[in-house]
C-alpha cells in the first residue's frame, strides 16, 4: 500500500513539470525578420560613412632623391590634359634631363665618345675581283679619289692588277706630290679649292699660308678635283670598206654575264663579268676599225665604226676573231672574254661612243 502512494506522488510531480517546462518555452519569442533586416541596413550605412572619411585623407607626398650610390627619377606632379607627360631624371650635381613619355632610363655612368673622321692614310693591296668603284666603297670615298691618288690609275681605272698597292685617302680629294715653285696658293687655284681646305688639313701639318713646301713631299688637298680626259686609242682612218653594213642605232648586249661596274665620272663605260673564253658579239651592225693589242689599259681591243656617228668598244679580250675593215653584222662573234691587260678577273670592259663622246651603254642596250 505505501509503495503504491509512493509511485502515484512521482508520477504527479514529473507531469507537474513537464506542464511548467511547456509553459515556459512557449513563453520565449526569436526576434522577428524586419529586426534583422533593420540590422544590417545600419551596418552598411556605418561601412559607407567609413569610405566617405578615408577618402578626405591625403597620402603623403613621396619624392625620389639622389645620393651618392644612386640616381633616381624625379617624377613632376600629373600633367593637365593640355600638358604633355614629363619624367625629370636629376642626376649628380644638380643637371636635369627632361624626356617625353611617363618612363625614362637613368643617366649612364659612362660618356659616349662620337666616332672621329679618320685622317691617317691607308695601304691597300688589290684582290682578284677588285674594281676602282668597289674599292672606293669599301673605303667611304669617290672612285675619283683612288684614280687621283694613284698615279698607275690616273688616266685609266682598268690598269689594275692583283697585288698592286694603293694609297686610299681619309677624304675625298687629290694627293698632291709638291714640286719645285709650287705654294700653297698655286696648290689650291689648280685643283679648284681654298688655302684654308689645304692648311686646315691634319695631316699636312702646315703652320701658314706661307709654310715651306718640300718638292717630293705630298699633300693631302681636301676637296680637290681634276678634270676628266678621255683615253684615245688610233684606229683605222681610210675609206670606208666596199659593202661595209651600217649601223641601226639599237644595240644589243655583245656578252652574257653580270655588270661588275657601272658607269661614272672617270670610268664612262660597264665592266660585264663573265667566265673566260665567253663569246663576245657585235653590239650592233658596222665594219672594224681597231683589232689588236692596245697599251693603255684595254689590252686586247676590237672598235667598231657603225658608219651613223657611233662607235663600240670591246677591250680585255682573250681572242680576237676579226680584223681591221671587215664588215660585221649585228649579233656576229669577233672575240672572246678574257682578262688581258689590266684586269683583275675575266670581263668584258664595254663603251658606247657618240662623235667621241662616252655614253652610258645602260641607255642604249636592249
Amino acid at each position: 500500500m505505501t509503495n503504491s502512494t509512493s509511485d502515484d506522488s512521482f508520477l504527479s510531480a514529473v507531469k507537474d513539470g513537464w506542464l511548467r517546462l511547456q509553459t515556459r518555452s512557449a513563453d520565449v519569442q526569436l526576434p522577428s525578420v524586419s529586426g534583422l533586416r533593420l540590422a544590417s541596413h545600419v551596418g552598411l550605412i556605418l561601412v559607407i560613412i567609413g569610405v566617405l572619411a578615408l577618402t578626405q585623407i591625403k597620402p603623403p607626398e613621396w619624392r625620389a632623391t639622389t645620393t651618392s650610390a644612386s640616381v633616381l627619377p624625379n617624377i613632376e606632379p600629373s600633367p593637365t590634359p593640355e600638358q604633355p607627360v614629363v619624367v625629370r631624371v636629376v642626376a649628380s650635381g644638380g643637371s636635369s634631363v627632361k624626356s617625353s613619355g611617363p618612363l625614362t632610363r637613368a643617366a649612364a655612368p659612362f660618356t659616349i665618345i662620337p666616332d672621329r673622321p679618320r685622317t691617317d692614310i691607308l695601304e691597300y693591296e688589290v684582290q682578284a675581283g677588285d674594281t676602282v668603284f668597289g674599292i672606293a666603297e669599301k673605303f667611304g670615298i669617290k672612285p675619283e679619289t683612288i684614280m687621283w691618288s694613284n698615279p698607275v690609275l690616273e688616266q685609266n681605272p682598268d690598269l689594275l692588277r692583283i697585288g698592286d698597292k694603293l694609297v686610299i685617302l681619309p677624304v675625298d680629294g687629290v694627293f698632291h706630290k709638291i714640286k719645285k715653285g709650287d705654294t700653297i696658293a698655286k696648290i689650291a687655284k689648280k685643283y679648284k679649292v681654298k688655302p684654308e681646305a689645304i692648311i686646315n688639313f691634319e695631316w699636312n701639318k702646315l703652320d701658314g699660308p706661307d709654310a715651306t713646301l718640300t718638292p717630293g713631299e705630298h699633300l693631302i688637298v681636301p676637296g680637290g678635283t681634276k678634270p676628266y680626259v678621255a683615253r684615245t686609242v688610233r684606229v683605222y682612218r681610210g675609206p670606208i670598206p666596199k659593202g661595209a653594213k651600217r649601223g641601226s642605232g639599237n644595240f644589243v648586249w655583245p656578252v652574257s654575264g653580270y655588270i661588275t661596274q657601272g658607269f661614272w665620272n672617270n670610268h664612262r663605260a660597264i665592266d660585264i663579268g663573265s667566265w673566260l673564253g665567253n663569246p663576245v658579239v657585235a653590239s650592233d651592225s658596222g665594219y672594224v676599225v681597231y683589232a689588236g693589242w692596245d697599251r693603255t689599259g684595254y689590252g686586247n681591243l676590237v672598235i667598231i665604226d657603225h658608219g651613223n656617228g657611233y662607235r663600240t668598244y670591246y677591250a680585255h679580250l682573250s681572242k680576237i676573231y676579226v680584223r681591221v675593215g671587215d664588215s660585221v653584222a649585228q649579233g656576229q662573234q669577233i672575240g672572246a672574254v678574257g682578262s688581258t691587260g689590266r684586269s683583275t678577273g675575266p670581263h668584258l670592259h664595254f663603251e658606247i661612243r657618240y662623235r667621241n663622246v662616252q655614253r652610258n651603254p645602260l641607255g642604249f642596250l636592249r
